[in-house]
């Protein structure tokens, strides 16, 4: 899939052996680790389950470290949608430590706090209901916060980080995992690990409840005021309709409004645990040094409860599904295909297809819909909406007006059927092929980009060593395996489309 491109393999040369490394420090790698591959990523495994993936680089006094907790929005049930995002917001409020004036007096007022949001609870849903008593809770919880705040110190994690030279410090949740990352100076890597484990060990759900009112905003924001976010949240409830990637990241506006902090806590300390997470550390770092001092700070820290397999299995689309989202803009429309995901064969054809069929002037669809009919000023082909189950193929276009989406539509399926019947010529798919690995390569380059594709398909495909294994994938597919992989998902029962209709006032 296309969205996982720029992830995909490495060129990797020559690693030295890591295990004399691993007899001598003690610590479990499995044996594979040992072999030689492409790329000098040492792996480690704490007795807890948490994994450490390190790539020494030298060329500047900086390393980027990537945690990513395999736990995102799939994993969630009916009835807490929106955790994983809360808890990715929560998780920078601080520690017991960190961000806060005084946590005994604290742990005080967050008590009276989640005591008067019960009791309000409690009274908006009395029969009869009486104003009055909410009003006082209202103001009751009101000055409690207000309180509460003079106990704060806000955006502590990112305060430090900056004053030692930390840069991009940010975070993201999405269907399959969470991930926190940064960038500093090579003598500050044991600030990182100690602030991390401190966050995992005693992370604090302080702002709780006006935290959860800022989500809302941002889902008004960033979901219901953009027509690609309302197309998206379309295609996905759509195009899915028993598996959990067809609900939003950030949940529905009762989702995250139903959410409490009981639960939150509970998914929490069960899942951002050590068995569920992988750090990669890239730059400028000794990998003893790191092992020694990862297991130092993260060893104690008890495994929690690896996250259970998504059960749920999407049944077989048998006949195309159509929506319009009403919207004040210009008309776009969202095609999408089921299709399996890594490592299946065809999960491989369709980034190959992908660029074949949208990149760059000389791309099939690029060139006869935008260039020589001109019936699109635009389209662009990506996967979603996550990689560890089976996922879709994508295409985005926006029509060209006079046009309509019907005329662009039925162009684009003549289109397609050609695909299926026509010989790809070789140079073609070559092109394809340097092309992604390009992309690939350069994207490698950046400790950033390393500790991203690590830490993302040690999750996402259960081994990071997926890296490895791409090229030659790819180099194994011919026109015949696109071909074939077009044939068996693009078809009119298998595929969804998602239209954005101009709004009439």
């Amino acid at each position: 899939m296309m969205i996982r491109a720029v992830f995909a393999g490495a060129v990797l040369r020559g690693l030295m052996s890591v295990l004399l490394l691993v007899l001598v420090l003690g610590w479990t790698v499995p044996a594979q680790a040992a072999a030689p591959l492409e790329e000098k990523v040492q792996e480690f495994r704490l007795d807890n389950g948490l994994t450490l993936l390190v790539v020494e680089r030298h060329s500047a006094p900086t390393f980027t470290a990537y945690m990513t907790i395999g736990v995102g929005s799939v994993d969630e049930q009916e009835n807490n949608r929106g955790i994983a995002h809360l808890l990715e917001h929560m998780r920078f409020k601080g520690t017991q430590t960190i961000g806060t004036l005084d946590y005994v007096a604290e742990q005080s007022l967050l008590h009276q706090i989640d005591e008067t949001v019960t009791q309000l609870t409690t009274c908006r849903q009395q029969v009869p209901f009486c104003p009055q008593r909410e009003q006082e809770l209202v103001e009751r919880l009101q000055s409690l916060q207000q309180e509460h705040r003079c106990l704060l110190v806000k955006d502590e994690f990112s305060r430090i980080y900056a004053r030692h030279g930390g840069v991009g410090f940010n975070a993201f949740t999405g269907k399959d995992l969470t991930t926190y990352q940064v960038s500093l100076p090579a003598n500050r890597l044991e600030l990182w690990v100690s602030l991390e484990a401190d966050r995992m060990r005693n992370a604090v759900l302080r702002e709780f409840y006006t935290e959860k009112e800022v989500i809302q905003e941002e889902r008004r924001r960033s979901y219901e005021s953009k027509p690609s976010g309302m197309l998206y949240e379309a295609l996905l409830s759509t195009a899915f309709r028993v598996h959990p990637y067809r609900h939003p990241v950030i949940g529905w506006h009762s989702d995250i409004a139903a959410l409490t902090k009981e639960q939150t806590a509970d998914f929490l300390h069960r899942y951002y645990t050590p068995v569920n997470t992988t750090i990669a550390l890239v730059g400028d770092v000794e990998a003893g040094q790191a092992r020694a001092l990862v297991e130092r700070y993260f060893g104690d820290i008890a495994p929690g409860e690896r996250v259970p397999a998504v059960t749920a299995v999407e049944p077989t689309q048998n006949g195309e599904r159509r929506a319009q989202v009403l919207f004040d803009a210009e008309s776009q429309f969202l095609v999408a295909w089921h299709k399996p995901t890594l490592p299946d064969v065809d999960d491989y054809a369709f980034d190959l297809l992908g660029l074949l069929l949208t990149q760059g002037p000389t791309s099939r669809l690029y060139r006869t819909l935008v260039l020589e009919q001109k019936l699109a000023t635009s389209i662009e082909a990506y996967g979603a909406p996550g990689a560890r189950y089976s996922n879709l193929f994508v295409l985005q276009i926006t029509p060209r007006v006079p046009h309509t989406v019907a005329e662009v539509e039925q162009a684009l399926y003549r289109e397609l059927e050609l695909v299926k019947t026509e010989a790809l010529e070789p140079a073609d798919l070559e092109r394809a092929r340097k092309r992604l690995r390009a992309d690939r390569l350069r994207h490698l380059q950046t400790d950033r980009g390393m500790a991203g594709m690590l830490t993302h398909f040690q999750v996402v495909a259960g081994d990071w060593r997926y890296l490895a294994q791409y090229d030659s994938q790819i180099a194994r597919l011919t026109a015949a395996d696109l071909q074939q992989a077009a044939s068996r998902w693009l078809t009119a029962q298998n595929r969804t489309v998602i239209e954005l209709v101009r709004e009439v006032h």
